[in-house]
């Protein structure tokens, strides 16, 4: 599936993950399954979440922690393949 591919089907999708105070070591486990059984997840970084850290950062970690690959960021929400 190509990228514009992904960015669509991810325009149409739900926001299904929201990361927290709790940090992105607490959504992994969430993620993979997620991924397991869909083509895209997006996920939503909340304020609580982000303290000092812009949005980019916490995706790309996300990505690397549940060995994802990062489509996008748009905001505070990033989608996943």
């Amino acid at each position: 599936m190509t990228t514009e591919e992904l960015k669509t089907k991810a325009h149409n999708a739900d926001v299904t993950v929201w990361v927290g105070k709790e940090g992105v070591e607490s959504v992994v486990d969430e993620l993979k399954n997620q991924l397991d059984t869909r083509d895209v997840v997006k996920v939503k970084f909340l304020r609580s979440s982000r303290g000092g850290t812009d949005t980019e950062e916490l995706a790309d970690d996300l990505a690397d922690r549940a060995s994802a690959d990062l489509v996008r960021t748009r905001g505070n929400t990033a989608v996943y393949h």
